[in-house]
């Protein structure tokens, strides 16, 4: 198990460097250079000369990247030039409040995904299993936005049962303090999670329950609840496990889009509104903090993958 951790961590540093060179690429290749960019195009030679100058840009790229990963290392960011605030302390507001839509989404999608994707595989070629697998694709190949505006629209403003606008609040204690207005978002952001989830479980109980394991187990005399709960499930849910980091990068852009549409006060509305701004040191640290969360997750579900069966321990 440690060699199987030291190589996943491995393999994660060396990622998240790439992750830093891509946005210090990204941050040269912006339309007229880094100056021309922040300062705009009316912007005069001797500004842009003298802020080359102020930022290190004018040396050369080796230069600039060994400064710029050590201001990574040390949480600096660069600053917001909209905002006059600093991207970092910006995203540490933000931040919580995203993680905690995603968080709600996530949760909610696993625990409405495992017993749909479970009656689907149970009830495989039944009016239930084509209902439910209809809607499943449904929800999945409908855009996150048209999902949050039916979801307004009912029970928004026919309705009138939960509040159109997402909670307001600066903390994280506040916003949960305002639960009926995080419904609507989390619904939204959790919707096409769950019909790709029971897609998944799915298809994975249906293999498991292929396996001879299972016939044995029958053969046996045990009962199918028995099987399912203490041999198939726990089988079928190792891919499960996998899918939740690698969501990350999915789930963010369904939260921007949620966060927009609902005003909710996290990253995803910050990138918006850095967006367009031209804000751009918010857009390339927004960018940064979810390639970092993207290969953290990545390196959590290898270690739950890792965790849940042995076997891959042995392989890597």
């Amino acid at each position: 198990m440690i060699r199987f951790l030291a190589k996943r961590l491995t393999q994660a540093l060396v990622v998240l460097l790439l992750v830093s060179v891509l946005v210090f690429v990204l941050l040269h290749l912006l339309p007229g250079g880094p100056a021309r960019a922040i300062l705009g195009v009316q912007a005069t030679p001797d500004a842009v000369a003298h802020f080359n100058h102020q930022q290190g840009y004018d040396r050369s790229l080796p230069e600039q990247y060994v400064s710029y990963l050590g201001r990574l290392l040390t949480g600096d960011l660069g600053e917001s030039y909209k905002l006059n605030q600093s991207v970092a302390s910006l995203l540490a507001e933000r931040l919580p409040k995203t993680a905690l839509l995603a968080g709600l989404a996530l949760a909610l999608a696993a625990v409405v995904a495992v017993p749909l994707g479970v009656l689907q595989a149970v009830r495989r070629g039944r009016a239930a299993d084509y209902l439910l697998t209809g809607v499943a694709f449904l929800a999945y190949a409908t855009p996150v936005f048209f999902l949050g505006l039916v979801l307004i629209l009912i029970f928004g403003q026919q309705l009138q049962l939960l509040p159109a606008e997402a909670p307001q609040a600066d903390t994280v204690g506040g916003i949960l303090a305002q639960a009926p207005a995080l419904v609507l978002p989390v619904v939204t952001a959790a919707l096409g999670i769950v019909a790709a989830f029971s897609r998944y479980l799915r298809s994975a109980v249906l293999d498991n329950l292929a396996e001879d394991y299972v016939r044995t187990a029958r053969a046996k005399g045990q009962s199918n609840a028995r099987i399912m709960a203490r041999h198939v499930l726990r089988n079928a849910l190792i891919p499960l496990a996998t899918l939740l980091g690698l969501y990350l990068p999915t789930l963010f852009s369904g939260t921007l889009v949620v966060e927009s549409m609902f005003n909710y006060p996290g990253m995803g509305l910050l990138f918006w509104n850095a967006a367009q701004s031209s804000d751009f040191p918010v857009l390339l640290g927004v960018t940064l903090v979810v390639g970092v969360a993207t290969v953290l997750g990545s390196l959590l579900a290898d270690l739950a993958y890792a965790l849940l069966d042995p076997r891959i321990r042995s392989v890597t």
